[in-house]
């Protein structure tokens, strides 16, 4: 079997472009794809040949991590509509959002210095909450609305909320020490 290495990562999986996919199916598809292309089936076969099949497994798995991840499927089919989401340089964010955010983190800082396990639980539950709300939103957006600009912006709420989630993880870590 050939993989087309050009190809959009959903056709490649038999997938619709669309944020909601199958799971299991795209994980079904994965297997299907990495029994035919992996290299050690071409272990025997010319240099040529075992070049071919890396490359071409390294495709599927890189469009396999691309497609499981919520976020990461949003950010790529945004880029399937020319839609970027500049998430390192544009930090522009509603007011009310920002203020979440501040507040969240002045509460994860007491609740560190204070060692209140309880508040960083619950703050990690709202984090939780309030992602997928964020992951509903950015369906809509995608999947129903095709307002691929709003997508890209709450891509980068949803950012936003990663990077806080990895402090309250980092916050857990360094209470367990």
């Amino acid at each position: 079997m050939q993989v087309d290495l050009q190809q959009d990562f959903f056709s490649l999986f038999n997938l619709p472009a669309r944020f909601n996919i199958d799971s299991a199916l795209l994980e079904q598809n994965y297997r299907a794809l990495q029994s035919q292309v992996h290299p050690d089936k071409f272990a025997h076969r010319s240099e040529t040949e075992r070049r071919v099949a890396m490359q071409q497994s390294t495709f599927v798995n890189e469009a396999f991590q691309t497609l499981r991840k919520p976020i990461d499927r949003a950010r790529y089919l945004l880029t399937l509509h020319g839609v970027e989401t500049h998430e390192e340089t544009n930090t522009a964010m509603p007011l009310d959002f920002l203020m979440q955010q501040m507040d969240w983190r002045e509460a994860l800082e007491s609740a560190l210095a204070a060692r209140d396990l309880s508040v960083i639980e619950d703050l990690e539950n709202q984090l939780q909450t309030d992602n997928r709300a964020l992951l509903q939103q950015l369906a809509t957006a995608l999947d129903v609305e095709n307002d691929y600009q709003q997508g890209a912006g709450l891509v980068r709420k949803c950012r936003f909320l990663e990077k806080l989630a990895e402090e309250v993880a980092a916050a857990f870590d360094e209470l367990d020490n």
